[in-house]
């Protein structure tokens, strides 16, 4: 699948911002600072695209990247981040909810984890509310080139046992510095249309 044009067409806040134009619909979901932005970038091949900020937490619109004219990419704020305040994290959860419950065109999640660490609680959270509403998901191991080929099948077990990962869920290796996973992540997206 190569991608040739992509462009940032909306950032809403509410549903009626929404595209109305009836596209597929491919989900980014994860903690903040996991690598939703590099991971935009690769999958379409683009630098710097989708902005990378040193501010975890910054984006608080839900961003739909049409992609080919052909179905969005839609990348949504990162959860589990302390500093903004209780009243936004309220406000972006219900957007959330309103957004995964009643959205005829979403197809996929893609779950980004960082393949570092044990998934947090709010990873573990995540997961289950897609399970229980029958949300399709691929979980996305981000940051892959630091974790050394032997612990690799460690962090792999883990990730699995804290998420009680559901069979047939798929599991992506993923890094955006040597593009491990960026031909899986294709390749999802092209059955799935």
């Amino acid at each position: 699948m190569k991608i040739n044009h992509v462009e940032l067409t909306v950032s809403a806040v509410r549903r009626s911002q929404y595209p109305t134009d009836n596209k597929p619909e491919f989900l980014l979901v994860g903690r903040s600072n996991v690598g939703k932005s590099s991971f935009i970038n690769t999958i379409t091949g683009r630098k710097n695209y989708a902005r990378t900020s040193a501010t975890p937490g910054k984006t608080q619109t839900i961003n739909f990247y049409f992609v080919d004219e052909t179905f969005y990419l839609v990348d949504a704020p990162g959860y589990g981040f302390a500093k903004i305040g209780k009243q936004d994290k309220k406000k972006f959860g219900l957007m959330m909810e309103d957004y995964l419950k009643e959205r005829p065109n979403l197809k996929q999640v893609f779950m980004l984890i960082d393949f570092r660490h044990k998934p947090t609680s709010d990873d573990v959270m995540m997961y289950q509310f897609l399970k229980h509403y029958h949300i399709p998901v691929t979980i996305v191991a981000t940051k892959a080139d630091k974790v050394g080929t032997t612990l690799q099948q460690k962090q792999r077990n883990l990730i699995f046992k804290e998420l009680d990962l559901v069979v047939g869920d798929d599991f992506i290796v993923f890094s955006n510095v040597n593009k491990t996973g960026k031909l899986e992540v294709h390749d999802k997206i092209y059955r799935t249309l």
